[in-house]
């Protein structure tokens, strides 16, 4: 079975670069309409302005801390493309955190940016599929899917990243409890926990910090940071159908990275 997803809609949040543009992107290619979600709008613009309004690629500005923005997102979604097939809750930051100062708000920021942002959309994007699962004459075709990103950091303990772990691991909770409570409506929830991606920020991080990706590799098994397309083809197989029986999981794209324990290893 192919990973086709042509057809399909998305909601990509965290769209406007890194990571989360390169799903987007990769969904677009693969013939899906894709609404690309961000606070940033002037990035936005700047990788999406010339293909915007294009048959398959849109682009939604807005804080999704409010939950009026979560609504906004998804009336434009649905008013661009009729209907949303596929969630990806891309949005996430990482930050250093003083695990022992008291007055360090690392932990806040990063829940209420990342964490609960993403529960509250996956919450209204599966309260609309339900609805347009009651509207279908087919009772067993699946309803959509949910796809969060999240970390290696949920496993491993650093405790300058204190806030991005706990983010990471309560979002892997999210996984597991979404998805048990939406498998009778036929709407699946997995997480793809990955460590070290060749994104524009980690080349940055690389150009500045050239002993970093010898510490990377050194930790990792297979020796390498991982492409971006491994990543976003991961996102596009569990998308699809070919990973319709999968759900409740978070799967692990590190190069074999938390298969061993020293504590000094790289995270991200």
């Amino acid at each position: 079975m192919s990973f086709s997803i042509s057809g399909k809609t998305a909601i990509v949040t965290g769209a406007a670069s890194g990571i989360g543009l390169a799903i987007g992107k990769q969904f677009a290619d693969a013939g899906a309409n894709v609404m690309f979600a961000d606070m940033h709008e002037a990035q936005l613009v700047d990788e999406l302005g010339e293909q915007a309004d294009e048959s398959n690629i849109r682009y939604f500005a807005g804080d999704l801390r409010e939950r009026l923005t979560i609504a906004n997102l998804l009336s434009a979604t649905i008013d661009a493309f009729d209907d949303i097939d596929i969630l990806v809750n891309g949005a996430r930051q990482v930050v250093a955190t003083d695990a022992l100062d008291p007055q360090d708000e690392t932990l806040d920021q990063l829940l209420n940016q990342s964490l609960l942002p993403s529960v509250r959309l996956s919450q209204q994007v599966a309260k609309r599929m339900i609805k347009r699962g009651e509207e279908r004459e087919d009772s067993d075709s699946p309803l959509g899917t949910i796809i969060n990103l999240s970390s290696i950091a949920a496993r491993r303990t650093h405790p300058e990243l204190m806030a991005y772990s706990v983010a990471s691991a309560a979002l892997d909770q999210v996984t597991r409890s979404l998805a048990v409570a939406l498998a009778p409506h036929r709407i699946r929830v997995n997480s793809i926990a990955f460590g070290s991606v060749m994104s524009a920020s980690m080349q940055e991080t690389l150009r500045e910090n050239r002993s970093f990706r010898q510490d990377i590799e050194a930790h990792t098994p297979l020796g390498r940071v991982a492409s971006p397309t491994e990543l976003t083809e991961t996102a596009q197989y569990l998308a699809s159908d070919a990973s319709g029986f999968m759900t409740g999981q978070v799967l692990t794209l590190d190069g074999g990275r938390t298969l061993l324990d020293p504590v000094s290893a790289p995270m991200h």
